[in-house]
């Protein structure tokens, strides 16, 4: 059995899969041990199984997962955690943002008696100033937010001892947030800062809109701080509803003006109005993830395993 298992996701990575495997190969041939990489294609549209597949025909080291349709990142990596066999589990990117030479650092960490060492980003190579600002932003808050130390600026790029990855397998929810689950779990943990590099080749496939997804789901599952938001948004507008009423009352008795005093009223109507739609939303992202918990549907399902070396899932 192999002592290393490395994990890496992959989304329409056809341009990138050739020099990840060149790097990552160099990596595993100069560790001390046997070594297995574990590729999850997480359904792809291009031509990125079929290379899968060749490396896993040229390398017995390479075991390759298809999932039956795209699931997501989180999922993705979830779904090689289920399959590792090492009893030191390495968790990157495919788009080789996470250097893979800086793996036996890691191992160095590892060494010293660590179970959970993760990447710490200290630059973010070709970023624009709005990602870096609002990632920056929600690393902090959720720091503040959540009920367990999750460090800040990091991604899921990190080593993991076997006991840790036995215990994120055995965790059932659906709505994973891997980094925030890998804090929870506790043991010895220590942050490797690094700088991030640039994608290799192609598209950036986490848009925007799906890092928002990301930002929502970890600050809901580690955190019933906005559920408070809602106590606290009611308590304000009912307070700022005693000084509307005032101030009408005084501007019907002390003045003649009727327009000034119909604005106003206006304006508390949208904003309770407002209040209103944002407890709605807040309750509606809790309750939805109790919906997604109930139904125990599989975290995902496979088209297509590739594996060689012995087989133990």
């Amino acid at each position: 059995m192999p002592k290393y298992s490395l994990v890496i996701p992959v989304y329409n990575e056809q341009s990138n899969i050739p020099a990840l495997y060149r790097r990552v190969s160099a990596v595993m041939d100069g560790l001390d041990d046997r070594a297995e990489l574990i590729l999850i294609d997480d359904g792809s549209h291009d031509r990125t199984l079929e290379l899968l597949r060749a490396l896993h025909d040229r390398d017995e080291r390479v075991v390759y997962l298809s999932l039956a349709r795209n699931f997501g990142h989180q999922i993705a990596v979830t779904a090689g955690l289920n399959y590792v066999r090492g009893d030191v589990i390495i968790v990157l990117d495919g788009d080789l943002q996470d250097p893979p030479e800086l793996i036996p650092d890691l191992l160095a960490l590892w060494r010293q008696g660590y179970h959970v060492v993760y990447a710490q980003r200290t630059a973010r190579a070709r970023e624009g100033w709005f990602k870096r600002l609002c990632a920056y932003t929600f690393y902090r808050v959720l720091k503040q937010l959540a009920n367990v130390e999750i460090p800040t600026d990091t991604g899921d790029f990190c080593l993991m001892d076997r006991v840790v990855v036995d215990l994120l397998n055995q965790m059932p929810e659906r709505n994973r947030y891997l980094r925030g689950l890998r804090a929870w779990v506790g043991f010895r943990q220590i942050a490797f800062k690094f700088d991030r590099d640039s994608r290799y080749a192609g598209s950036v496939k986490y848009t925007f809109a799906k890092s928002l997804g990301l930002a929502i789901n970890g600050l809901v599952s580690f955190s019933s701080v906005p559920l408070r938001l809602s106590t606290y948004l009611g308590l304000f507008s009912a307070v700022l509803a005693i000084v509307m009423a005032l101030l009408v009352l005084y501007w019907r008795v002390f003045t003649n003006s009727t327009l000034t005093g119909f604005a106003t009223i206006a304006i508390a109507i949208f904003f309770l109005g407002a209040v209103q739609l944002i407890s709605i939303g807040i309750l509606g992202e809790y309750i939805g993830r109790i919906y997604e918990e109930v139904k125990h549907r599989p975290l995902y399902t496979l088209s297509e395993v590739g594996r060689k070396l012995g087989d133990r899932e």
